[in-house]
């Protein structure tokens, strides 16, 4: 799906049917009914035609991380065919959020949904507000494991590992 062979290549971004860019989506939800926040968000993200959602993981039960006083999350990830630009479509995650009733009160609180852009084709994006690829995600199981299940050969573009061989790292102690 992804090519690339090296950092000091000039980046290929990678398109899908109709310019539409390739994306991944970590979703999360730990309060009220985590499956049906999950769902609903998916629909609302996928309910417009300047995106689509083409793959959904299964369903991760996980303990929270960073902030623990809080009850288990449930946790997937989605490929995005989009034609929105990064930050158009965080916006859009945003949106969703503030829709579904998420409060940010708590840094890695409780919440009813969490949207996060995870991938952005093989674009590298450092901003204050939007940093792409996201910088944990390749410290993070939940994050890791959803995203493996549906794009187990797609390169990390700062690591340059593929997200399986990130997770393979993880889980044998070796990913921090």
């Amino acid at each position: 799906m992804q090519n690339k062979t090296s950092a000091n290549i000039d980046k290929t971004v990678i398109f899908c049917c109709n310019g539409r860019m390739i994306t991944y989506i970590g979703l999360g939800s730990n309060m009220g009914d985590r499956a049906k926040n999950i769902n609903d968000a998916v629909a609302m993200l996928g309910s417009a035609e300047d995106v689509s959602v083409s793959n959904l993981s299964s369903f991760y039960e996980t303990e929270p991380v960073g902030y623990t006083d809080q009850g288990p999350f449930i946790n997937a990830a989605a490929e995005v065919n989009t034609t929105l630009t990064p930050r158009e479509l965080l916006a859009k995650c945003m949106r969703i959020e503030a829709d579904l009733g998420r409060v940010r009160t708590v840094r890695w609180g409780p919440r009813t949904i969490d949207l996060d852009i995870l991938l952005y084709a093989d674009l590298v994006i450092d901003e204050p507000d939007l940093k792409v690829p996201h910088p944990l995600m390749h410290e993070r199981e939940f994050v890791l494991a959803p995203l493996a299940e549906i794009a187990p050969d797609v390169l990390h573009p700062v690591l340059e590992k593929t997200i399986k061989e990130l997770l393979d790292s993880l889980r044998s102690g070796k990913g921090k």
